[in-house]
């Protein structure tokens, strides 16, 4: 149980080495990273896109956006739009009698003609909202003539990327802490939502932020979703766009003028008056939209349009606003990820299977994420999907480093295997004609015929080597000449080993022995590698080689393979002299190395009164 306990715990510890600690310290950079920020603009990058990809919604009929086009101004001969044309749309749009009017136009100074006209319509019109900025640098003041109650500011913050994804609901006014300011938005929302009967709150669950009814406003946090440290003073949401190409109806300001319209489509209606002519540089930066007539830009006065629908839907008919996980639920589950690719190294060790593996987890990450955007959930992705491409990457480094080793191994493994089949054959020949040339037992005729052997012997292991080249190594050369297939049996390559060991004639003691035992209980083949047999086979046939060369006075040898207890001992055991020297040979430091690449026990030493035996004993563990 011992030598399966310390294999087992070394092979842990290398696959641990291998894919663990890499795994894990990739980890750890891509969390530190994302606590830095420095994975912000791939994780905001991610998001945009994921609402870009959405499933078309239907438009929305309750928000309208008249729009003053590059047309009208050409129409009109002059840019801004003076009062009184300001004054006729906006009566015009009255006669259809929608629930609010938001006018996304600056109005906090006369543009005659017509100042008079639209001071007047301002006072009559309960149901407007006009607009100001009270953020610095840009400070502007609101239409003179409207009550504050019917003022919303129309100031919009971008991200460090230039991209607008959040809105300020409320802010405190600069210049007064004491006093709040609602968005443009906001107030449409508001007002259209009052006319339903529900009135804007403070939030249950957050008293931070608003609510209306039991639809709760999440707040914008520093570090919500992919955010680092981002400015959160304020109300802010994360913007929800509608995703269709035409999520608005949408008017120009000479529709209205012309009676190009049905009236049901303004009555009852959230309408938003604003510039949507290119010359007027009031648009915003967006990824996250495909409605855009100019590639990555959307209009402002469409932006609050977003946001006021976004409001007005959550509420009646709880469309989802969109939201994020606590910071402590978003780290656990990228910790959570991120040991995948670890867990799967440590199981598979086949880089095609891994790259499958990880594909397959990356897509089920990705849809996830993107099921959970749907509904209004906005987690963490990136920081996993670059943890599966640094992993893939690093074990795929990995297993090309391990396939230079193993070349370099496998030509040190054939210099090992052919200095074995050297000592085994010719090696083994040459001794032996060296003992009986200084014994002086060799006569001239005997000396040729040796020799040639020998050389018979040399060319072949040549041949062999040249052969094996070519080839998979599912064979194996005995010193003896005899070629075995090392895709049969053990017990049956371990018989042929010893008959043809046992039976050559320029090994002199084998020629005394009289006795001769061999049984070889069989191994499955799940416990052995052709490795592990080629292995097997040598050992077997360098400790016979011993008995031959140097067992003076055996009369008996025994070679016998014999399993107990799911481990197996191979011995082989002579009567001779026994050990002459405690010098450690060549071969017996080949029997040595067998025995520790079978994790097993190597035993040589003489017996009482006399004899010596030489034994492996390992366990059998499954190799498939």
């Amino acid at each position: 149980m011992s030598l399966f306990s310390k294999k087992q715990i070394q092979q842990e510890i290398a696959i641990l080495r291998q894919t663990a600690i890499p795994g894990i310290t990739v980890l750890i950079i891509i969390i530190i990273a994302r606590l830095t920020g420095l994975l912000q603009h791939i994780k905001l990058i991610t998001f945009d896109t994921f609402l870009r990809f959405r499933p078309d919604e239907r438009t929305d009929k309750r928000v309208v956006i008249v729009g003053v086009t590059e047309q009208d101004i050409d129409s009109t001969k002059s840019y801004p739009l003076s009062d009184r044309e300001i004054a006729l749309l906006i009566q015009k749009i009255q006669t259809s009698k929608p629930t609010v009017i938001g006018l996304d136009i600056v109005r906090n100074m006369a543009v005659e003609p017509g100042h008079q006209e639209i001071i007047k319509v301002f006072r009559q019109s309960k149901n407007l909202i006009g607009i100001e900025k009270v953020l610095p640098p840009e400070e502007i003041l609101p239409p003179p003539s409207l009550p504050p109650e019917q003022i919303g500011f129309s100031d919009v913050i971008a991200d460090q990327d230039g991209k607008y994804r959040r809105y300020l609901l409320w802010t405190t006014n600069p210049k007064n802490q004491d006093e709040d300011k609602y968005s443009l938005a906001l107030q449409l929302a508001k007002t259209y939502l009052s006319v339903q009967g529900i009135s804007i709150e403070t939030g249950k669950h957050d008293p931070n932020t608003i609510r209306f009814a039991n639809t709760e406003i999440p707040r914008f946090l520093a570090n919500s979703g992919g955010y680092v440290g981002a400015n959160d003073t304020g109300l802010k949401t994360l913007v929800n766009f509608r995703s269709s190409q035409k999520p608005f109806r949408f008017l120009s300001f000479n529709d209205i003028k012309s009676n190009n319209f049905q009236p049901q489509w303004l009555e009852n209606k959230v309408v938003i008056i604003g510039v949507t002519a290119s010359s007027v540089a009031d648009f915003f930066n967006t990824s996250a939209t495909t409605s855009s007539k100019i590639a990555g830009h959307i209009y402002g006065v469409e932006f609050h349009a977003h946001v006021t629908s976004q409001i007005i839907n959550a509420v009646l008919h709880g469309r989802p606003i969109l939201k994020s996980w606590s910071q402590v639920w978003e780290y656990l589950w990228i910790i959570a990820w991120g040991l995948i690719p670890i867990i799967i190294g440590m199981v598979n060790q086949n880089i095609w299977k891994i790259l499958l593996i990880m594909i397959l987890a990356s897509f089920c990450l990705t849809s996830i994420a993107y099921l959970l955007i749907l509904l209004g959930w906005w987690i963490p992705i990136a920081p996993n999907l670059i943890i599966n491409g640094l992993g893939l990457s690093a074990f795929a480094f990995y297993k090309h480093d391990q396939a230079q080793k193993s070349k370099i191994n496998e030509r040190q493994q054939t210099i090992e295997h052919t200095f074995t089949l050297i000592h085994n054959g010719p090696l083994q020949s040459l001794a032996n004609i060296l003992i009986q040339a200084c014994t002086g037992n060799l006569e001239n005729e005997k000396l040729i015929l040796n020799l040639e052997k020998l050389n018979h012997e040399i060319r072949a292991i040549g041949e062999y080597l040249r052969v094996e080249a070519l080839k998979s190594n599912e064979s194996l050369l005995l010193g003896s000449g005899l070629k075995l297939d090392l895709k049969r049996p053990i017990h049956e390559l371990f018989y042929e080993v010893y008959t043809s060991t046992i039976e050559r004639k320029n090994l002199e003691y084998f020629n005394k022995i009289n006795v001769k035992v061999r049984t070889f209980d069989p191994i499955d083949d799940k416990y052995l590698s052709l490795t592990n047999k080629q292995e097997l086979c040598l050992f077997l046939e360098e400790a016979l080689c011993n008995v031959g060369k140097h067992a003076q006075g055996a009369k008996r040898i025994e070679a016998i393979g014999k399993q107990e207890n799911n481990f197996y001992t191979l011995m082989i055991k002579d009567n001779g002299c026994g050990l002459t020297s405690s010098f450690e040979s060549k071969g017996t430091k080949q029997l040595k190395n067998i025995a520790d690449n079978l994790g097993g026990d190597f035993q040589r030493e003489s017996l009482s009164p006399k004899g010596t035996v030489c034994q492996i004993t390992w366990k059998l563990m499954n190799n498939q």
